[in-house]
């Protein structure tokens, strides 16, 4: 009995110092009161928009491979989100021009699996797409992580929620479904050939769908497009399919050339949504790949794209874009564009998808540019301010491979962040809250109480592309000393690039700002102006260019439990 009791001490004790020692990080946890985000670039002051415009991209920063669907006057848009958390964003809209995020397709952990994925894994190219014959939304995708794979998951209402995924029997990436008239449905996808003839050289795929089963018909599948649009031009990476009926023929839109500089989309057409499909004669039908490197407000890596038809018969096109900084950066990522196409021919056609991109287009006949009001996304130049005074956050707020609700705390005073024993150079969870960089020219500023405990504690400003490639800038503690801290991490190898002690006595305001390849991160104490820590750093790791990946970059507000930034 007195050996039991002892036992049932010890248990006390341990539960009493975790929770102790739990409720001492939430209290010694940073408070971030407010962010400023505030974009300046100078295409849209040199381009202000007149009645009747709007501008392109129509969402700003890192939201690539656009698909899109219509059910009745309700448009759904949704993008790539490979690692973040919640994943797949997805937005609203009732005219094209004017969008509402309304949540993220993949927001709980039984969908998303990317807790140990790099940044640039997880969820690929998904495909959102109405079925008109059972009244269902369908969201099909790549998840390159948790050994899911090609995956489905579907909803009555975009809004409400989606269901779990249904893992899909086959390989390969980009699938896309579509819906006959007939009933009947079909899955297309990239795949690799049985024999590889260049490096590159993909192939389409299609099968039969069984929509009771939610999953392709084994051996109906069948290799409908070999290489591209003239293999004996060894044309690389086919992929991004979608099938589009017209007039009685089934076209088969498609990406090609890699989703780089050759990017561009083409189109094939058949009888049967089976094939055998023959490419248009004017192919590209959308590309930037022919143009004057040097061109001015250059958007380029235009492709993978998706297209809709309005009420009124008028089709549109989403796609991806870049627009590189003054160095030929790409800092903020593939982002979502909009063309009207022309389909008044045999083939669709991107309407001045084959010239020098404008900033500006034409409002469609009876549409008001309602963006950044009335919970419209923003678009050009302009300022968001976070104070985060409501639950639930933001959509536009992000984790990294795991939930926000895990690390985040509303308060009267702000919003918290407990901090995680992970650092920005883990594949893990991230104790950091995101947001993605919109323009080539910002500032980002936020309010943050919080006097670390050790060394081993660090909060503040996160830059990152990747585990490999970032910004860290946050208070830390050597000795009795309070300092703030910069390093950069490039390809895995860190150096810190500014270290200063100061003296906190009360909250910090902390700022990374930028002009195009230029980046200064830099303080201000309580009532004093903001001071610069490090210099003028280069973005150049924060871009896709040398960083490689997928992504944009990130901007988040952190913190550790396990911070590694030793200063000298």
């Amino acid at each position: 009995m007195k050996k039991l009791s002892t036992i049932l001490l010890i248990i006390c004790t341990l539960h009493l110092f975790s929770t102790v020692h739990t409720l001492g990080r939430q209290e010694n946890a940073p408070l971030f009161s407010q962010v400023i985000y505030q974009g300046n670039d100078v295409v849209y002051k040199e381009n202000p928009l007149a009645e009747g415009e709007f501008y392109n991209p129509i969402l700003q920063g890192c939201f690539p491979d656009p698909s899109i669907t219509r059910k009745g006057e309700d448009y759904y848009l949704v993008a790539s989100s490979f690692a973040m958390f919640p994943g797949v964003p997805l937005f609203h809209s009732r005219d094209l021009v004017n969008w509402t995020q309304i949540g993220h397709v993949l927001d709980r952990k039984s969908q998303l699996k990317v807790s140990r994925a790099g940044i640039s894994a997880g969820i690929f190219a998904p495909d959102i797409l109405y079925n008109q014959n059972n009244d269902t939304f369908y969201m099909i995708t790549t998840q390159f992580a948790g050994g899911v794979g090609n995956m489905v998951v579907k909803t009555r209402d975009p809004k409400q929620g989606w269901s779990d995924p249904v893992k899909l029997n086959f390989s390969g990436i980009d699938p896309a479904l579509f819906f006959d008239e007939d009933g009947k449905a079909y899955v297309v996808h990239n795949d690799a050939p049985e024999e590889a003839l260049y490096e590159g050289h993909r192939v389409i795929k299609i099968w039969d769908y069984d929509i009771e089963a939610d999953q392709v018909i084994a051996g109906t599948d069948k290799v409908i497009v070999d290489g591209g649009v003239d293999i004996s031009q060894q044309p690389i990476w086919i992929e991004a399919p979608h099938i589009y009926k017209k007039d009685g023929r089934y076209y088969l839109m498609c990406a090609e050339g890699g989703t780089g500089d050759w990017h561009s989309e083409v189109i094939f057409v058949s009888d049967h949504p089976r094939g055998p499909y023959l490419p248009a004669p004017g192919n590209p039908i959308l590309s930037q790949r022919y143009l004057a490197k040097d061109r001015k407000n250059k958007v380029d890596w235009a492709g993978h794209a998706d297209l809709v038809q309005t009420p009124e018969g008028q089709y549109y096109g989403v796609f991806l874009g870049i627009r590189p900084n003054e160095k030929d950066r790409v800092n903020t990522g593939r982002e979502t564009f909009i063309l009207p196409v022309d389909w008044s021919g045999e083939f669709p056609v991107f309407e001045n998808g084959l010239i020098p991109m404008q900033p500006k287009l034409s409002l469609p006949e009876g549409v008001q540019n309602r963006t950044g009001q009335e919970g419209f996304f923003p678009n050009g130049n302009f300022t968001y301010t976070e104070t985060f005074g409501s639950d639930p956050l933001d959509y536009r707020w992000i984790g990294l491979r795991g939930p926000r609700e895990d690390f985040i705390l509303f308060t009267e005073e702000g919003l918290k962040i407990n901090p995680f024993p992970a650092t920005t150079k883990e594949q893990a969870p991230v104790a950091s809250l995101f947001y993605r960089q919109q323009h080539k020219n910002f500032t980002f500023t936020t309010h943050m109480d919080y006097l670390p405990a050790s060394e081993t504690e660090l909060a503040g400003i996160t830059c990152l592309q990747s585990e490999k490639f970032h910004y860290v800038f946050g208070l830390t503690r050597a000795g009795s000393d309070y300092r703030l801290v910069l390093e950069r991490t490039e390809d895995g190898e860190s150096k810190v690039i500014g270290s200063e002690v100061v003296q906190v006595n009360g909250p910090l305001r902390l700022r990374v700002s930028a002009e195009g390849d230029a980046y200064r991160f830099s303080y201000a104490l309580p009532g004093g102006a903001f001071v610069n820590l490090g210099g003028t750093v280069s973005g150049d790791i924060l871009s896709t260019n040398v960083a490689g990946g997928f992504t944009g970059n990130l901007i988040g507000l952190y913190a550790t439990s396990a911070n590694d930034i030793r200063p000298e």
